[in-house]
């Protein structure tokens, strides 16, 4: 009998318990009742025996035995109590003859509550085991909005497919991140082979993961593993050796603590104008410039796609003012699997700047910044948290709040047109400053909201019918074509009269951020304390967004405009300021205050003179789809 054991295990709980209860914490196991008093359960399921992850079992189903237990499975009665005694039988008979009949539990939510079989799992959690066998019923809460149970359903799709139940995310989209990564996104159940397959690949992750401290981390393994096998391939856990994974694992193991951070990326708002002190040996001894040699990285190409047209526009800027100072070349036509390609072919080419125009590339910008960290790798994106590159966009909605203003001046039925492409971030805050611009000069205005990328639609059609003249479209007109349908445009017996063009002005944001790195400035912008990735959101303040009208335009309306954009420039005015309702009605930003720029960023919601939706994932076309998936806000089908 293994008294000594229990001993051992007593003093597991006791500390636990005053660890739990000096925080503040309840020290016991939670119990599944008290937690279904505040739910409503939709069905319950039976799963029959199964093997379950002790580290997913969490509690207990009732409050009988909780107090025997600390909050980590290990127990808190005295040694001469008959609990203690049965205790170490049990650690005996499991080492002897292993676990002979099933523990019973509930699962909700993802986590295992005990019925029968407390003081098994808490000797196979002594004992360091990985799972024990059960009889589990699966309790299912109804949908709701609730991030929470948000995130389980789509664990529930993973699960009946895979029968996983040992991977659990924390954040929403990334079980169908994993299912893309897989090439199994249909809903073909997985072979016992698949299952192997992934298991293997798990434990060769986790092992090295907790070997370098990973449950320290707010991320769970599933999170880390997702992103390692983004970076370094699935089958790379099969076929690297231990020692490769954990050296792959210490080159990203920012990327892993940045997951769940709170303020995980460092938006920097306006352009550093601050040039560092040159020490006196520097003055002394003057050194030469860097030479850059600057590559672009482009999925179209200028001919085909405006915004590559518009990227390219910007590369021109920057030979024609700083000549040859540095090199630029462009590298187009790059289909997103081709991209790490592209990029090590332009670094192996002697390029020690990548400029990647798509958040399609970020992944393989990403993995080429952690080969090569002493290449400056910058991909034009929004919220992406990776410590290793930096990201860059532009707050195009300032723009489209003017654009707005101008729209509901001169709509005369109180309806205006908006087409929208892809539900990405910063995507929904261009509809709302537009939506909230209109409503400011025209309390009636109702903003009709259609997008580019759905299947089987045709916005110009639903316009028409609507009667709604004034549309606001497309940011930058395509080269190849001859459409007038971009900017803000009003249309009348098939004649399109366009009234104000926003734009991008890329050539001045690259220009700042290669003198950045010319002057040094580039090393001050990473100057923190705190581990953050870094995001350039420049507005019209920074030159790098504008909006130009056309001489059709009302002088009275003219003269509005540039007040309220030097408003915008100075920082005297920002288009979120509260009061601002959703759709329901709900409040969303309190009078008079301003939306944090994060919530802007995020916002997954429309203001309630918008008339429509933001579309699922199933509504999109396939292209779409895979943009939405990973960098969007698109709500689940």
């Amino acid at each position: 009998m293994s008294m000594e054991d229990y001993e051992k295990a007593l003093k597991l709980g006791q500390k636990k318990y005053r660890e739990q209860a000096s925080s503040g914490n309840y020290p016991y196991l939670p119990v599944l009742d008290d937690l279904l008093a505040q739910t409503d359960i939709e069905t319950r399921t039976k799963l029959g025996t199964i093997d379950i992850p002790l580290d997913l079992i969490v509690g207990t189903s009732t409050e009988g035995r909780t107090t025997a237990f600390a909050s980590n499975f290990m127990p808190l009665l005295e040694e001469k109590s008959e609990f203690a005694t049965k205790w170490s039988q049990l650690v005996d008979a499991l080492i002897e003859e292993g676990q002979r009949d099933p523990v019973i539990a509930y699962e909700f939510l993802g986590r295992y509550y005990i019925v029968e079989g407390n003081k098994r799992v808490s000797v196979s959690k002594y004992l360091g085991s990985v799972s024990v066998y059960g009889t589990v019923t699966r309790l299912v809460p109804k949908r709701s909005d609730d991030p929470e149970i948000k995130l389980y359903y789509e664990y529930l799709e993973f699960y009946e497919v895979s029968k996983i139940n040992y991977v659990w995310f924390s954040r929403e989209g990334s079980y169908r991140r994993l299912m893309s990564i897989l090439d199994n996104c249909t809903n073909t159940p997985w072979t016992q082979d698949e299952q192997a397959l992934f298991r293997s690949s798990w434990l060769a992750f986790n092992r090295e993961f907790s070997a370098l401290g990973g449950g320290q981390l707010a991320c769970t393994p599933a999170d880390a593993m997702l992103i390692y096998i983004e970076l370094f391939d699935y089958a790379s856990l099969l076929e690297d050796t231990p020692a490769t994974i954990r050296n792959n694992m210490t080159k990203i193991w920012d990327e892993f603590v940045l997951v769940n951070k709170d303020e995980s990326v460092a938006l920097l708002m306006v352009p550093n104008e601050e040039t560092p002190k040159k020490s006196i040996f520097s003055k002394l001894l003057p050194s030469s410039p860097e030479h850059l040699r600057v590559a672009f990285i482009h999925n179209k190409t200028a001919e085909t796609s405006a915004w590559t047209y518009g990227h390219e526009l910007g590369r021109a800027h920057l030979d024609q003012v700083f000549g040859d100072t540095i090199e630029t070349c462009c590298i187009d036509n790059i289909e997103p699997g081709d991209a790490y390609d592209a990029i090590e072919q332009a670094i192996a080419n002697g390029y020690n700047v990548i400029f990647t125009t798509t958040p399609e590339f970020v992944n393989d910008s990403l993995k080429s910044a952690i080969a090569h960290p002493e290449i400056r790798v910058l991909n034009c994106s929004l919220n992406i948290p990776h410590r290793y590159i930096r990201t860059y966009y532009g707050r195009m909605y300032e723009a489209k709040f003017l654009s707005g203003v101008m729209a509901g001046a001169l709509t005369r039925n109180n309806k205006i047109g908006y087409i929208a492409d892809y539900p990405i971030y910063g995507m929904t805050a261009n509809i709302n400053a537009f939506a909230l611009g209109a409503k400011m000069v025209n309390p009636d205005a109702k903003v009709y909201l259609e997008w580019s990328t759905l299947k089987d639609s045709d916005p110009y059609e639903k316009f028409r019918k609507e009667d709604i003249v004034i549309i606001s479209d497309k940011e930058m007109i395509n080269p190849s074509s001859h459409s007038r349908e971009f900017g803000l445009y009003a249309e009348k017996n098939n004649v399109k009269t366009n009234l104000a063009m926003p734009i991008w002005h890329w050539g001045v944001f690259y220009e700042r951020i290669i003198r950045s790195i010319l002057n040094g400035a580039w090393k001050l912008d990473d100057e923190t304390d705190d581990l953050q990735a870094l995001n350039y959101w420049w507005g019209m303040s920074a030159g790098v967004i504008d909006l130009i009208d056309s001489d059709k335009i009302p002088a009275g309306l003219e003269q509005l405009m540039n007040i309220l954009k030097a408003s915008i420039c100075n920082n005297t005015f920002v288009p979120f300021t509260g009061p601002l309702y959703n759709q329901e009605q709900e409040l969303m930003c309190e009078a008079q205050q301003i939306m944090e720029p994060e919530d802007v960023i995020v916002m997954d919601w429309l203001v309630d003179n918008v008339v429509g939706t933001i579309p699922t994932l199933d509504e999109l076309v396939k292209d779409a789809r895979k943009v939405a998936v990973h960098y969007g806000i698109a709500p689940d089908a």
